[in-house]
């Protein structure tokens, strides 16, 4: 196992760009992070990090091995995964984070029925539509919808989700239909838009007969949740940018109608993200495969319905 056991290391010192905090990671000494790396230089014939007494920074033959090595180290836990019981001594809490919408319609009602097959095991769901650090926060799960700004992390594809520019009747009806995107910002209209700390000014990435294009958005109204947004939106406040799936019911039921319907909304993915590490662990393991088949077909059903 020590070739194995070095690839390990290497992964993490790769991940966390220090020895140190990769050894801690894997609760060994510095010194033997240091010469795992070193071993596997040697064997491999080439530097994988430059270093220097202030930074560590990957080769491009670093930058190539980590590549190949997330493989091997995947392959492996593929394989212990399918000749391990996984649901004996099943045990502990898993902590999960989801955006509001997600975790509301999506995840939380299925977590009964996990846990209902699972008696050992706990499930702490945080729900939040701001960014989420798996590292600092320490969390084994993290589904999303979007692009992750960690290129470090794992990510399992759930769905693309489609979305919608939607209104309600008495909003339409006092300013008017926008036909596309440019109407919208010509015409002024109001727009709901999601915001937390740190994101970035809004655009609105819509699909026009020229491929996608950012619409620089502009509204009074704010928030960090997205259901405000859908209950400003239900009360005539103006135009909201959701997933189907969090305003299907209301779309059948007339109370919001599409909007600037010639350039509809880029569908957005969902997915899990958890780090590799997290990725072993059998009960992580059975959560996603859980969820991943439940909320999957949800998203693709309300779509449908949409």
């Amino acid at each position: 196992m020590s070739y194995f056991d070095s690839i390990r290391t290497f992964v993490r010192v790769y991940e966390l760009g220090s020895m140190s905090a990769a050894g801690r990671d894997l609760r060994i000494s510095p010194a033997v992070t240091s010469a795992r790396i070193a071993q596997l230089e040697e064997h491999l014939g080439v530097r994988l990090f430059q270093r220097t007494t202030r930074s560590l920074n990957p080769t491009e033959q670093g930058k190539s091995f980590y590549r190949g090595a997330i493989e091997i180290l995947e392959a492996v836990e593929n394989a212990e995964a399918q000749i391990v019981d996984m649901t004996e001594n099943l045990k502990g809490s898993l902590y999960v984070a989801a955006p509001l919408g997600v975790g509301r319609r999506l995840i939380a009602p299925a977590v009964p029925d996990f846990l209902d097959e699972y008696a050992e095991v706990s499930v702490r769901l945080r729900l939040t539509d701001r960014k989420v650090d798996l590292t600092t926060e320490g969390l084994d799960l993290a589904f999303f919808l979007g692009q992750p700004e960690d290129s470090n992390l794992r990510i399992r594809k759930i769905a693309d989700v489609e979305r919608v520019l939607c209104a309600a009747p008495s909003y339409v009806e006092k300013r008017g239909m926008p036909a596309n995107g440019q109407d919208i910002l010509d015409q002024q209209h109001e727009c709901l838009n999601l915001r937390f700390p740190g994101a970035a000014e809004f655009q609105w990435r819509l699909m026009t007969k020229d491929g996608p294009e950012r619409f620089p958005v502009k509204g009074r109204y704010e928030s960090d949740d997205g259901d405000v947004l859908t209950d400003w939106a239900l009360a005539g406040k103006g135009i909201a940018l959701k997933p189907i799936f969090e305003v299907s019911e209301h779309l059948q039921s007339g109370a919001l109608v599409p909007v600037a319907t010639e350039t509809p909304p880029e569908p957005i993915q969902m997915a899990c993200l958890y780090s590799h590490r997290r990725g072993q662990d059998p009960k992580s393991r059975l959560f996603m495969d859980f969820m991943i088949d439940r909320i999957g077909a949800a998203v693709r059903n309300t779509t449908q319905k949409g």
